[in-house]
């Protein structure tokens, strides 16, 4: 449909919540099997994204679904995809388009679980994995397909067979952020090839000039579900902020994972550089800390997550490549240990943490140099945040040993990046602490997300 073709579209119909919410998925019109299915994953009452969005989607709306991360939009739009299934079955029959590879395999394992006992098939189609097994999985026509716009497209363009004429659903999910991540000539080139006669669902947590201009490329006279317009933090989460001396940032990142050892923590860096070296320094200090970035192997990136959801490790350092729409229950601390520059990329971060009704926390930490970045999220969030009590004395006591953890670290990156030059080198330097063991075992081989 043309950008221009309908000028109702773009104000879509605004909906507001129900005086009285239903109380069970059954009272909005999901069928029996998928009621089951969701009763079998712990989904006991539906979350508000899903009372909202679900009735429209199931009289066959278009739907734009405004909701903050953690709020339950997967299932917003995979249990009425999945009842539609169950009335029509087809192959390829819906689309998932998410931007990061993580949350494809997590909405991935979501249809699954939903429609196992429909028999529903899913494949995940993304960077970083062997082109050929994708073309082969696809050839198999599944149900549901997740991509990632990059790779769809490569699909698209170069796997013979293989189209989407057929399809009946097409998601955006993180739709701002699949338009941030400059995939708007990936997002034309898969709207030109598949059905204009379709169902669209677009979910994103900011409306964004991009989202509404693609709001009015993609759908016909949508609905509007918006759950929460303005950017907040959810309030079981207690936020706080460090002020320190940018030269001293390793040794308070010390103290604060032996204050409060015992929980799980996420720590986001800003490159994937210093994610790299921060993991390599708390294993030096004997943490057991594993990095996930967008230079590690998608099979390491899988990895990492797998340990630190399964609680084999208690610290998971990442870059943004992990701060949106992935679902860790267990994490008890978020670290911002670089502050974010996008204001908006703080909610999304500290949304890893304190979901689904549970508590936690987040440290944010504030150097001389990140001043100005701070009070633009203290101004977003419209609060200010307290200081987290320190003891600045007993953080100088831990200044010797981290230097010298920091020379270890070092010399391990210059390390990994021989490595990494001179040969494909894919051992797991996860389990070495030592440095000689490391450089005997191998270090990680980054390649390009």
């Amino acid at each position: 449909m043309a950008a221009g073709e309908e000028e109702g579209v773009a104000a879509g119909t605004e909906v507001e919540a129900a005086v009285e919410e239903p109380r069970t998925f059954k009272d909005l019109g999901v069928t029996d099997v998928l009621c089951e299915a969701c009763d079998q994953l712990g989904w006991k009452v539906p979350t508000k994204i899903q009372v909202e969005a679900i009735p429209v989607a199931l009289q066959g709306r278009d739907v734009i679904g405004l909701a903050e991360t953690g709020s339950g939009k997967t299932g917003a739009f995979a249990l009425p995809i999945l009842q539609a299934l169950l009335e029509t079955p087809q192959r390829l029959f819906a689309l998932v388009l998410t931007p990061t590879r993580e949350l494809a395999f997590q909405i991935s394992e979501q249809f699954e679980a939903l429609g196992s006992s429909i028999g529903v098939q899913s494949t995940v189609i993304v960077g970083g994995i062997d082109t050929m097994s994708q073309s082969l999985a696809l050839a198999k026509k599944p149900h549901v397909i997740i991509a990632t716009p990059g790779r769809l497209v490569d699909h698209l363009e170069n796997t013979k067979g293989f189209n989407l004429r057929a399809l009946k659903f097409l998601v955006m999910d993180e739709a701002d952020r699949i338009l941030n991540m400059d995939f708007e000539t990936e997002v034309d080139k898969i709207l030109k090839v598949i059905p204009r006669d379709r169902k669209t669902f677009l979910f994103s947590a900011t409306m964004t000039k991009k989202v509404q201009k693609l709001q009015r490329a993609a759908l016909k006279n949508p609905v509007k579900c918006a759950v929460s317009s303005k950017y907040q933090t959810v309030e079981k989460l207690q936020q706080y902020y460090i002020f320190i001396p940018s030269k001293f940032k390793d040794s308070y990142l010390v103290y604060i994972l032996n204050e409060l050892a015992g929980n799980s923590f996420m720590i986001f860096c800003s490159t994937c550089n210093n994610t790299q070296r921060t993991a390599l320094l708390l294993r030096n200090l004997g943490f057991t800390a594993i990095p996930l970035h967008g230079q590690m192997s998608q099979n390491k990136r899988l990895g990492s997550l797998n340990k630190f959801k399964a609680k084999a490790r208690s610290i998971l350092l990442a870059t943004d490549v992990a701060s949106r729409g992935l679902d860790i229950p267990h994490v008890d601390v978020v670290i911002n240990f670089d502050i974010p520059t996008h204001s908006k990329d703080y909610i999304h971060r500290v949304g890893r943490t304190a979901r689904a009704g549970r508590s936690g926390k987040s440290i944010t930490f504030v150097t001389q140099y990140d001043v100005e970045l701070f009070q633009r999220i203290e101004h977003l969030i419209g609060k200010k945040l307290p200081a987290f009590p320190m003891q600045e004395e007993e953080v100088m006591m831990l200044t010797e040993r981290v230097a010298e953890a920091q020379r270890i670290a070092r010399m391990e990156l210059r390390e990994q990046g021989e490595k990494k030059r001179s040969r494909n080198d894919d051992d797991d330097t996860e389990e070495a602490i030592g440095v000689r063991n490391k450089v005997a075992g191998g270090k990680k081989k980054k390649r390009k997300a």
